[in-house]
């Protein structure tokens, strides 16, 4: 599988990567899911001390124990779970992200991470203070580098122009052309990467495309109405029919068009979806496709957090 480079880091991602947040809580289970995407090529895997309140460090720990050099690894930080242990609250503080990252580390049986990420921002938070927190764990060696995964322009802006952040994790796809607006162009320019989640849109720009969108998109999705998916999927099918191809490599290849993306990062909740995902091509789109593409769906602003 291809790999590109992460934004001026020395990572290099492959193309499709995995986010574990849907792999469960059987352990031997979802370790074959991670140790059969590894060996079809996979080397990024993404989780998050969120997930299933840290079991689902502790399971991909488990599974990269002895394969740990051959992979790229990620988590994230600040939602942090309640004392209760009912839900969770935000803290971008220094003291939480430089304690939190020693759990991540104990459950994750690794002593570093490749890339460390902000879990949200906003624009309360003292981000100076959480920036020189990703600074400290990198000079301290437990943290190679440092990104957010964020949708808000706002704050994305401010991260870009006063950290030095490598990457950035954002919901992008076909339905959810709103980074197209400004964002991706701003991190191109910056040398920062893209890691886009959600690039099948909950399965609707999948090769099951309009019965997804029977199931999930019901209400609506974004500013697209019931009846605009429906036609959209339609057009999609057809054309990925005409191209020989399925909707779900259209609309993967789609999001890896622009220059700032470095992976579609897909979840997968069995084998099946696993060697799809390690399966999907990422071939650059023809302009004229990409035209097709853009006919098909629509660009959509940001209303709030510009």
């Amino acid at each position: 599988m291809r790999t590109r480079r992460v934004g001026t880091s020395d990572l290099h991602v492959s193309e499709i990567s995995f986010g574990t947040m849907s792999i469960g809580t059987d352990e031997q289970q979802a370790i074959k899911l991670l140790h059969e995407a590894q060996d079809l090529g996979i080397n990024y895997f993404d989780t998050a001390d969120l997930y299933d309140q840290g079991r689902n460090e502790e399971i991909v720990g488990k599974a990269f124990k002895g394969r740990r050099d051959n992979i790229i690894l990620a988590s994230k930080v600040g939602n942090r779970l309640n004392a209760d242990g009912h839900g969770w609250h935000w803290d971008a503080s220094k003291d939480y992200i430089i304690s939190q990252i020693k759990t991540s580390l104990q459950r994750l049986q690794t002593d570093y991470l490749d890339l460390y990420q902000l879990h949200g921002g906003t624009m309360e938070d003292n981000i100076d203070e959480t920036i020189d927190a990703f600074e400290t764990l990198k000079k301290e060696g437990l943290i190679r580098y440092y990104g957010i995964s964020s949708i808000r322009p706002n704050v994305i802006r401010e991260y870009v122009k006063r950290s030095n952040i490598v990457s950035v994790m954002m919901q992008y796809s076909l339905l959810d052309r709103r980074p197209e607006e400004q964002t991706l162009d701003l991190l191109a320019e910056n040398q920062i990467s893209v890691f886009a989640r959600g690039s099948v849109a909950k399965g609707m720009l999948s090769d099951k495309t309009t019965e997804k969108v029977k199931q999930k998109g019901s209400d609506g999705h974004l500013t697209y109405t019931y009846e605009e998916l429906l036609a959209a999927s339609e057009k999609l099918r057809l054309l990925a029919k005409n191209e020989q191809t399925s909707v779900t490599d259209l609309a993967v290849r789609y999001i890896l068009q622009h220059p700032a993306l470095a992976s579609a990062v897909m979840g997968a909740s069995s084998l099946e979806q696993v060697k799809q995902n390690a399966a999907l091509t990422t071939d650059r789109l023809p302009d004229d496709l990409y035209a097709q593409l853009q006919q098909i769906t629509k660009p959509i602003t940001y209303d709030n957090h510009r």
